[in-house]
């Protein structure tokens, strides 16, 4: 769909997830922004001109799919977001990598700065970038499990404003050319998922911001805001628990390894990193 086809009616009746007095969440799909992209249609504006107010709580990139959540009322807008800046939320993403070769379960921990243009990247070069991988015990004693780890020693690190950045993931299948994995982004850094991800050498499919054929296509990236849980005070301190099971389409780079049923039933056993 393109920037000038968007109808607010349209998109919120078609991608609404929950709504009450107090917040509007949506399955946003992917190739709209959430808010104040120049030159470009997003959703606040949308809504807006169609005569409704929304308060982002978060941002997720105008590539990525899935949950967003909106507060209605200002004097919600505050407590939200502080439960995002505290941390306390919980956040999973579904990616489709380009590749393979990922370990079953990972955790990158790379520092991010601003580049050029202000482009996000590694706050080190890339062949300053340590990796190990080691094997784990399950609980209760099962098979073991491979475990990676990215890391940069602090002599490695660049001369600039730094910002620590934690990402876990774990793989939930692998096929021939492509893996599909659940990711919990421990920090909440602009870009993080995308920038951690291609930098170990495993980018999301279809990442404008490194396949440069993807960004002049308009194709989607296979990136999804899968989980978001908080706690909602105005319904005494209950935690909310949002997903948004992903389209069909999202599965189709494994079209022929596996079906999107099959995909669904695997992530509806799988544990958050």
């Amino acid at each position: 769909m393109g920037t000038t086809d968007w109808n607010w009616h349209d998109l919120r009746s078609s991608s609404l997830l929950v709504e009450d007095a107090a917040i509007l969440a949506l399955d946003k799909p992917s190739g709209i922004s959430v808010m104040g992209e120049r030159h470009d249609t997003d959703i606040v504006e949308l809504a807006q001109e169609s005569g409704e107010q929304l308060y982002p709580v978060h941002r997720i990139d105008k590539a990525t799919s899935g949950v967003i959540l909106f507060a209605k009322d200002l004097s919600r807008h505050g407590g939200l977001t502080r439960q995002f800046n505290k941390r306390t939320v919980d956040k999973a993403y579904l990616v489709v990598t380009e590749t393979v070769g990922l370990p079953e379960e990972g955790t990158i921990e790379l520092p991010l700065s601003a580049g050029r243009k202000g482009r996000i990247r590694i706050a080190a070069q890339r062949e300053a970038i340590r990796a190990d991988r080691t094997e784990s015990t399950q609980e209760g004693g099962g098979a073991q499990k491979e475990h990676g780890r990215w890391w940069v020693a602090d002599e490695d690190l660049l001369d600039t404003r730094r910002y620590p950045s934690t990402t876990l993931f774990r793989r939930v299948y692998e096929g021939a050319r492509h893996s599909l994995l659940v990711v919990r982004p421990v920090t909440g850094r602009r870009h993080q998922i995308r920038v951690h991800l291609a930098w170990i050498g495993h980018p999301v499919l279809g990442d404008p911001l490194f396949d440069k054929a993807a960004a002049q296509t308009g194709a989607r990236t296979y990136l999804h805001s899968w989980r978001l849980g908080f706690d909602a005070d105005w319904l005494d301190g209950e935690r909310l628990a949002l997903q948004a099971a992903p389209a069909a389409e999202f599965f189709d780079p494994l079209a022929g390894e596996l079906s999107p049923e099959e995909a669904r039933a695997l992530l509806a056993d799988v544990r958050v990193p």
